[in-house]
């Protein structure tokens, strides 16, 4: 996802593409909570329509959060982590976590281009 939102922001900072590490493997490498995929790309979708002050509307970011989220369930049938490293690691699954990535991100920009166009 990092290469995702430096293609839709520009440049980011090394400390702002560091705050997303510890999301990578379920929260911290536990493989227990959501995919570093779907959390990358929700803070793709935070940059870009997140509220930057007050009393700034959280309904943009929310919505394609949500949106997102629902277009990555169909995709990989969850989204806690050790649900989907279940399916990378099954025969005939994705060969790696980076697959799953690589997907998420191109459901990302998908949605993110149809939100552009609807608009």
């Amino acid at each position: 996802m990092l290469a995702v939102g430096e293609h839709l922001l520009g440049h980011l900072e090394p400390q702002a593409a560091g705050m997303a590490t510890g999301l990578a493997g379920g929260l911290g490498g536990t493989y227990q909570e959501m995919c570093g995929a779907l959390s990358g790309g929700v803070l793709v979708i935070g940059a870009l329509y997140g509220r930057h002050r007050l009393p700034a509307s959280d309904e943009p970011a929310y919505s394609l959060a949500a949106r997102y989220r629902k277009r990555f369930l169909a995709e990989f049938g969850a989204t806690q982590c050790a649900q989907i490293r279940s399916q990378v690691e099954a025969p005939g699954g994705p060969d790696s976590c980076a697959e799953v990535v690589e997907k998420a991100a191109l459901l990302l920009l998908d949605l993110l281009d149809s939100t552009v166009t609807d608009t």
